[in-house]
This record gives C-alpha cells, sequence and structure tokens, in this order.
C-alpha cells in the first residue's frame, strides 16, 4: 500500500453529497459520458421493445405440429426482452435521461429488426439473427462504459447473459427440428 486512504475524508463526501443533491444517483464520481450512455440505452431500449413485438407475433401467429412448444418458447422471451426494457428505462431516469418510448421512431433506433417471417423455420431463424444482434450490441456497450459507468455495465452484462441463453434455446430449437426432419437412412 502507499500510504494513501483508500476512502475520501468522510466530511468531504458528505459536503459533496449534499452540494450535488439535485444530481440524484449521480455522484462526482461517475467517470462516463452520461449523454452517451443515456443514448445508446435508449438504443438498447428500442432494440428490446422491437424484440418484444416480434417475440410476440411469432407466439400468436406460430402454426404446425411442433408450434406448442417453440410458441410458448417465443411468449417466455417476450416476457424476458419486456423485463429488459424495463430495466434499462429505470436506468435512464437514474441518468437523468428520458426513456425514449416513442413508437414513431422505433425501428429506427432499435439495433435489430421487426422481419415477421412466413413460417415457423423464418420466425425461428428471424428471432435467432435478433438474438446475434443484441449479443454483439451489448458485447459492444459494455466495453463502451467498462469502469467508468459500473452499475451500467453490470446491467448490461446481465442481459447480456440472458440474450445468450435467448439464442442458445433458438439454436437449440433449430437444431431439434433439422433432426426431426431429417430423411432416415436405412
Amino acid at each position: 500500500m502507499n500510504g494513501k486512504p483508500f476512502l475520501t475524508d468522510v466530511r468531504a463526501l458528505r459536503e459533496r453529497a449534499r452540494r450535488h443533491i439535485r444530481e440524484g444517483a449521480v455522484t462526482p464520481g461517475y467517470k462516463a459520458d452520461r449523454g452517451t450512455v443515456v443514448k445508446i440505452l435508449n438504443e438498447a431500449l428500442a432494440t428490446e421493445l422491437v424484440c418484444v413485438l416480434r417475440y410476440k407475433r411469432h407466439h400468436f401467429m406460430a402454426q404446425g405440429i411442433h408450434a406448442l412448444g417453440v410458441a410458448a418458447e417465443f411468449a417466455e422471451h417476450a416476457a424476458e426482452e419486456q423485463a429488459h426494457a424495463d430495466l434499462l428505462a429505470a436506468r435512464i431516469v437514474q441518468l437523468g435521461g428520458e426513456p425514449d418510448f416513442s413508437p414513431a421512431t422505433l425501428t429506427q433506433r432499435s439495433h435489430s429488426e421487426y422481419i415477421v417471417g412466413k413460417d415457423l423455420s423464418e420466425m425461428i431463424a428471424e428471432d435467432l439473427v435478433a438474438e446475434r444482434i443484441a449479443i454483439e450490441s451489448y458485447s459492444e456497450m459494455i466495453r463502451y462504459v467498462g469502469a467508468n459507468d459500473p452499475t451500467t455495465r453490470r446491467l448490461l452484462e446481465g442481459i447480456l447473459e440472458k440474450e445468450e441463453e435467448h439464442a442458445e434455446d433458438l439454436a437449440s430449437i433449430i437444431q431439434l427440428r433439422a433432426k426431426t426432419y431429417e430423411p432416415q437412412t436405412p
């Protein structure tokens, strides 16, 4: 150790907390560019909302002999994506921003697309593509915020973990469907 105290003097902490009370949860120790973080969180929010809508549509439109189980998976993913959207909106507010729920610009701000798919196989594939986009997007956001905003980083890491689970679920469904429909050799 270099003999330097770990924490700032308690009196100084208390004084700073009182002086910047209007900043809410954002203290002088916050190192990220708040405007940029709010912008990327709003893009993530738009992405999650587009995913909710696509998964909901796929849940209701899934048809075929194997559709029941896949439709249930779509419904579960829609609920989890909605939970992600709620977490992102709450963090945006904590940072002093405003969550953008405007339907007029939702698809332009979203990283993923709203592609409906004409049959169950296309629906699964489009959802997997969207999850892969989300994985890449969240990975980049996590690298961007790094140590400058540990709370946002942990939030994004938690969402990334679920997106990876979703991608694995969908990839497993594709593999299972491929095995089911493979011609049997004698």
